[in-house]
């Protein structure tokens, strides 16, 4: 797992009315030390949204549908996991919630044939007179990471 990483597996409690679920909690500074902005989105199906990192924020996040195949990629030089990728599989079928700290690119590619929503936290509101969002190809070298479904 790469170094700062966090995964918390979601809890519901389901009764004959439907489910109800806690995501993240102010009592919960390991997930998200400060509250910045909460946004949502929605890709559809076979779309890779990748990759990009933060150098001020952390990113908490969480897909209440569809499903998706999440890389990571160290990119802090001080890292004692830079340079490793990490692989999670998130949706409905596994509601867990990632935390992503800053100098992690990271990106998704939707699996299945409906869309994927995700809801995601960060430490720090949008900017859009000075981003924290760097860009690197979904196909990049340095990551080097094969999106096509292995079939086995």
């Amino acid at each position: 797992m790469i170094e700062g990483v966090k995964v918390k597996k979601i809890i519901k409690h389901c009764d004959d009315r439907g489910f109800f679920a806690e995501l993240v909690r102010n009592d919960e500074p390991e997930l998200l030390c400060k509250f910045g902005q909460a946004s949502w989105s929605m890709s559809y199906p076979n779309v890779i949204k990748a990759f990009h990192y933060h150098e001020k924020q952390d990113d908490l996040w969480f897909f209440p549908s569809g499903n998706t195949q999440v890389v990571l990629y160290d990119l802090r030089k001080n890292s004692p996991t830079n340079g490793e990728t990490d692989v999670y599989y998130m949706g409905e079928e596994n509601p867990i919630l990632l935390l992503i700290p800053r100098g992690v690119a990271h990106g998704y590619r939707v699996l299945g044939e409906k869309p994927a929503v995700i809801i995601y936290f960060t430490t720090s509101s949008y900017n859009a007179k000075d981003p924290d969002e760097k860009r690197i190809p979904w196909n990049s070298p340095i990551i080097s990471f094969n999106w096509e479904t292995q079939n086995r």
